[in-house]
């Protein structure tokens, strides 16, 4: 839960650090213990399998389409009884949650996956949501700079998470140094003081945040569009869960994609739960989050335009390893393709469509 009263800046301060540390997956039973306290009422139900989804920070417009497959009763339809638990700056990562069992599926990204295979962690990837990364960099108005190129030699803020993700690959496409970075700790407040700076940030967060505290609306860089080809919000699971029951895997996949379908279309049985869940989300940062959604073409780009929502490609798996590889940050000899398979997606927008009917 958020303070109370919450601001923009502290909502957001620590939704977007993505940790990559595993030295240790195994937590203590009373981590697990507190984790497994639902944040929603999960219906009885003996005729139902029981599934427990862990998403990645605070109930917001980003998990929108699993919380419509709960409001709407698609989950229900497919025999499933879905208890979504929210993550939060003080919920251990995903992946120890996967490994100890207090979720049975997690919303991950793409190249946390392939780290995972790195470091012999059984979970694999089966659907993406997201076929682009919101992740962003923002700038003052300015008509000087027009593309990320023409951020070289000025201040960046960025968060530590970044050194392992984004930051790699633009310092070898454009030049940039670490002379240049400031630390981002998720508070707009340098950012805005300084007009020369820039920031990283969500297209579905940080520039709402700032048009709000700062009164104008900044330069928004999506990275997806400038050679970061990271999958996100993706649904990855346990090997031993796909291997010992694909069935139950497929039908959580096919009912979340349907859920997003839904979401698209009419959001609002979704927000009102996620609000039930997050009282602090308003209904204009959800509206907006939506919004950027749809405008950036994260959800429905890429191969989801012909494969459906959901839908991977072993290119584009491909090429985030082969990208990653270059800056160094993972060596060529890792088995990328343990990191995702496409067993669960790619059954074509007809697929869905009828099946939504």
């Amino acid at each position: 839960m958020y303070p109370s009263p919450p601001t923009l800046s502290s909502i957001r301060r620590f939704s977007r650090r993505r940790f990559i540390q595993y030295s240790s997956v195994c937590i203590g039973s009373s981590m697990i213990a507190a984790c497994a306290n639902s944040n929603q009422a999960s219906t009885s139900n003996s005729q139902l399998d029981k599934i427990t989804f862990g998403t990645n920070w605070l109930a917001q417009a980003e998990h929108g389409g699993f919380y419509q497959a709960i409001a709407t009763g698609i989950y229900k339809d497919h025999g499933l009884d879905v208890t979504i638990r929210m993550g939060g700056p003080q919920v251990p990562s995903g992946t120890q949650l996967l490994v100890g069992g207090a979720v049975d599926f997690f919303m991950g990204y793409g190249i946390d996956a392939i780290n995972a295979v790195a470091q012999g962690i059984p979970k694999i990837t089966v659907a993406a949501i997201f076929q682009k990364d919101p992740q962003c960099i923002l700038t003052h108005p300015n008509p000087a700079i027009k593309t990320l190129a023409d951020l070289k030699g000025k201040p960046i803020y960025i968060s530590a998470a970044a050194n392992v993700t984004f930051w790699p690959l633009l310092k070898t496409k454009y030049g940039f140094t670490d002379e240049q970075k400031r630390p981002y700790n998720f508070n707009p407040a340098p950012f805005l003081t300084d007009k020369t700076s820039a920031q990283q940030g969500y297209i579905t967060s940080e520039p709402f945040a700032i048009e709000k505290q700062g009164g104008f609306k900044p330069q928004v860089f999506l990275l997806a569009n400038y050679g970061y080809p990271t999958y996100a919000t993706t649904i990855e699971t346990k090997k031993e869960l796909v291997e010992k029951n694909p069935d139950l895997v497929q039908r959580f996949v096919d009912a979340s994609i349907k859920g997003w379908y839904s979401y698209l279309e009419n959001p609002q049985p979704a927000h009102q739960l996620i609000q039930k869940d997050n009282p602090e989300m308003t209904n204009e940062q959800l509206t907006y989050g939506l919004q950027k959604l749809k405008e950036y073409g994260i959800i429905l780009s890429g191969t989801a335009k012909v494969q459906g929502i959901g839908s991977m490609s072993a290119e584009k798996w491909r090429s985030l390893f082969e990208s990653m590889v270059n800056v160094g940050l993972y060596q060529p000899n890792v088995n990328y393709k343990d990191a995702y398979t496409l067993q669960f997606v790619n059954k074509g927008l007809e697929y869905y469509q009828k099946k939504l009917k």
